[in-house]
């Protein structure tokens, strides 16, 4: 079984205790935070190797890896293939550093998108505009909905109403 479908069946699973998942998840979270500290860090350093290698290089299980490199591979230049990912496969952590923060607040992971070492990588005024970019980007804005007497929006110069109101 690959290593992704054992991470999703612990992290996911709606029969365990939910106090017990809670537990789990703030546990994750933190160790989730301390290696985004490391990564951040140094932003531009190029972080390879198998997800055991990893795994020891950040102090985690290699499923606690496992679920990092699920969480961060949509912000990843080139992603990695977790889905038939093994401890002896080598992955990547060069990340793209807008694509990243935006992933970060989409997620709601303020514990994440303020971490004091984007300021190194950002300034205010740039994580303020990535920041509204990714809270806009899914705001649905409705358009003016058209009257029966108004002209149709098709441009055939009828009233909605006998064009394509009917």
């Amino acid at each position: 079984m690959a290593l992704l479908e054992q991470w999703q069946k612990i992290a996911y699973n709606e029969k365990a205790d939910k106090g017990e998942l809670q537990r789990f998840w703030q546990r994750y979270f933190l160790l989730e935070k301390g290696v985004y500290e490391k990564l951040l860090t140094n932003p531009d350093e190029k972080v390879e190797g198998t997800v055991k290698e990893l795994a020891d290089k950040y102090g985690l299980s290699v499923m606690e890896m496992t679920g990092f490199l699920d969480g961060i591979n949509d912000s990843l230049v080139e992603p990695n293939p977790i889905d038939t990912m093994e401890e002896d496969t080598r992955v990547s952590l060069a990340f793209d550093k807008e694509k990243l923060y935006k992933n970060m607040v989409d997620a709601r992971a303020d514990w994440l998108y303020e971490l004091p070492q984007w300021n190194a990588i950002f300034d205010e005024q740039t994580r303020k505009r990535l920041y509204l970019e990714q809270k806009k980007s899914g705001t649905v804005i409705v358009g003016k909905k058209v009257g029966r007497n108004d002209p149709c929006p098709c441009g055939s110069g009828k009233k909605y109403k006998f064009c394509c109101g009917r």
